[in-house]
């Protein structure tokens, strides 16, 4: 309840159990969902439900909820989440990444691709 307060004192979308609940394992519903948005947040009580009321959709997706502790300030932790850089290897040798937004400027861009660089090379080590 807290965090549904928060996200309507920001103005940040949000669905409840009960719209969870509406949706029923309904793979076109959980599809739409994870199109429409980057990412996702849910509070720790949440997240358990999560899987049983959507099913795998969001997992398949690779947009599975983050955990949202109750001392976390929303705003914060999606400010975090929109810095994160999510590496995604699949079966090829080959990878692929966004590094950055069009609204980042040039210095963002290059800040943001050494920053990946340079965890990749200490994934290497």
């Amino acid at each position: 309840a807290a965090h549904i307060e928060e996200a309507t004192k920001y103005g940040i979308p949000y669905l409840d159990v009960e719209a969870l609940k509406a949706m029923k394992k309904s793979t076109k519903a959980v599809r739409a969902l994870a199109k429409q948005y980057d990412a996702f947040l849910a509070s720790d009580t949440l997240i358990k439900q999560i899987p049983k009321l959507l099913g795998p959709g969001l997992s398949k997706a690779g947009k599975f909820p983050t955990l949202l502790n109750h001392d976390d300030s929303m705003v914060e932790k999606i400010a975090e989440l929109q810095s994160t850089i999510k590496f995604q290897m699949k079966k090829v040798l080959c990878l692929a990444l966004a590094v950055s937004n069009l609204k980042n400027s040039p210095e963002e861009t290059e800040k943001n691709i050494v920053t990946s660089i340079n965890f990749l090379v200490s994934l290497l080590k």
